[in-house]
């Protein structure tokens, strides 16, 4: 078996699709790649981070539900700041500022229309 797992693809429980997916098209910059309200999930991507948009109706047979929180997890302090600057002035919903944490992690968080998290962080607790 091949150890190298690939790049994991989460699931966003929403409400509605389509506000959801306008929501993470025009303020946090994804583009909306196939699917919508109709089969109860889409597929969004920014680079080569992929995730889902799933509804209710497609949720119920396992149960899963929301909110989740997401990490994304960028490559410098810089690109962690850009993005905070970029997703601000697009009016996405920021719900803490860029800020070194004690865990050693550079972040800030931010949220979509269902209360869903995403916190958007640097790790430099290898940096020299």
């Amino acid at each position: 078996m091949n150890s190298d797992f690939p790049a994991a693809v989460p699931e966003i429980p929403v409400r509605d699709i389509k506000k959801a997916a306008d929501y993470y098209k025009n303020h946090l910059g994804f583009s909306i790649d196939w699917g919508g309200e109709d089969g109860g999930i889409a597929g969004i991507s920014q680079g080569s981070c992929r995730m889902f948009l799933t509804n209710p109706a497609f949720r119920k047979p396992l149960g899963n539900a929301g909110p989740v929180l997401i990490w994304l997890n960028l490559s410098s302090r810089n690109e962690v700041n850009d993005l905070h600057k970029l997703w601000k002035g697009r009016q996405a919903r920021i719900v803490s500022e860029p800020e070194e944490k004690p865990w050693k992690l550079h972040e800030f968080t931010a949220a979509d229309l269902d209360g869903n998290l995403f916190r958007v962080f640097y790790d430099f607790s290898r940096d020299v």
